[in-house]
């Protein structure tokens, strides 16, 4: 089954009452020749309007901005997604013909390679690129396989191990982290050697096991909420990798939006006016969208609880109300 319904749903609950709250949503899924967004709606309480567009990395961004004075604000998500099943291209492009072109690379991807608050260029990676490098065919494809491999095995998956400010350097430190770190160090590693590289965030669809009645699999980087990375290969275009997984992305992966790090691609982010301190809570549920008939629904299910999301928090403006 690849056509997934998925509902994501984000609530902010104030300590009191706060006012003009302008936030911006990236949960529309992807539409492109690997998967097609078939149906979007976003409803917020209090109720509001979006408006949306497209920003420079091609996400769909929706603008919701709630004036009045409110306690709590949900904001939900939903979708009807169809994966394509889209055979990998093969590179035959190699590590030493990559020189070559570094000058083009960085005029075009200056801002997929360039070092980013979430993902600086370290010295701490040299051994990751080195020993990425010996264990490849001596591709950039092969490469890039090669450490999103290395970082699965040598790192380990710890909820709370690091935050939603954390960059590399306090993955690397732990040897520990979730998926947004494995993410970013792979980032790290990639641009160090010369090969541009972008942050995806998405959704990695639970696996049934047989068992009719199994709605989810725990899974590696915990329940439906997922990050991975995709790198430049000139030949043959953009790569996707998963380090927390150590497996090919497919028809599991459900994209969401791109980014330099996790800073372009948050989920929900914004500011409001006000005093009060906030609480977050995040429910991700996912599950085919055909009814036992093989229709296709889009009515509401039970949620799921999945891992917490790891959502920049939206800052606070001082200020009377």
């Amino acid at each position: 089954m690849n056509r997934f319904h998925l509902v994501h749903v984000t609530e902010f609950v104030y300590d009191g009452p706060v006012s003009e709250s302008y936030n911006e949503v990236r949960l529309r899924p992807m539409h492109d020749e690997t998967q097609s967004c078939l149906s979007f709606r976003l409803t917020t309480a209090p109720a509001s309007p979006a408006f949306s567009y497209r920003d420079a990395l091609g996400n769909w961004v929706h603008q919701v901005n709630v004036l009045p004075v409110h306690s709590r604000l949900r904001v939900q998500a939903e979708s009807v997604v169809l994966a394509h099943n889209v055979p990998p291209a093969d590179s035959v492009m190699l590590l030493t013909e990559l020189e070559a072109q570094q000058e083009g690379l960085l005029e075009e991807y200056y801002d997929m390679l360039a070092a980013s608050n979430y993902v600086p260029h370290l010295a701490e990676l040299e051994p990751l690129i080195a020993e990425a490098e010996q264990r490849c065919d001596g591709t950039v494809a092969g490469f890039a396989q090669s450490a999103a491999e290395l970082i699965h095995e040598r790192f380990q998956y710890v909820r709370g191990a690091t935050h939603v400010n954390s960059s590399i350097a306090d993955s690397l430190q732990l040897g520990a982290g979730v998926c947004q770190d494995f993410a970013h160090v792979l980032l790290g590693v990639l641009r160090k050697r010369g090969i541009p590289a972008r942050y995806v965030s998405g959704y990695l669809v639970p696996q049934n096991k047989g068992n009719p009645d199994a709605k989810l699999e725990e899974v590696i980087g915990g329940q439906a909420s997922h990050a991975w990375a995709e790198a430049y290969i000139p030949d043959i275009g953009w790569m996707p990798l998963d380090p927390t997984l150590g497996k090919p992305v497919g028809l599991r992966h459900v994209r969401i939006a791109y980014g330099r790090d996790y800073s372009d691609a948050a989920p929900v982010r914004g500011v409001y006016k006000g005093h009060a301190g906030q609480r977050l809570s995040v429910d991700v549920t996912v599950r085919p969208a055909l009814d036992d008939a093989g229709h296709e629904t889009l009515a509401e299910t039970a949620a799921v609880p999945a891992e917490p999301e790891r959502v920049e928090p939206r800052a606070q403006q001082s200020g009377q109300q």
